[in-house]
């Protein structure tokens, strides 16, 4: 079951008010892949809290001085990094378990 904080049910306006960033500074965002929100059968956008709190820390690292090439090779490595441990914690469960895949 995931988290309501995944649930994209937030309209833009309402994520522009939230982080006070203006709508186009959001879709500006999604266009270089740093957010993916779903999109309603009309196409609105709808976002998850998850969303807005990710939003909040690109535009603190944009503040910072970051270009969003940078902040998304940092989201890459940071998501490798997690799948790296995982796995790792896998194989060491596995082993201490004596399981098999």
């Amino acid at each position: 079951m995931s988290s309501y904080k995944d649930k994209k049910v937030i309209t833009i306006g309402v994520v522009s008010e939230l982080t006070g960033l203006s709508e186009r500074q959001i879709r500006y965002y999604e266009e270089r892949k740093l957010i993916f929100p779903d999109r309603s059968k009309g196409g609105t956008r709808k976002f998850s809290f998850t969303d807005v709190e990710r939003l909040v820390d690109i535009a603190n690292k944009m503040e910072d001085g970051l270009q969003t090439f940078e902040i998304r090779k940092m989201e890459q490595k940071k998501l490798r990094q997690e799948e790296l441990r995982e796995r790792m914690l896998r194989g060491q469960l596995n082993a201490a378990f004596n399981l098999r895949k």
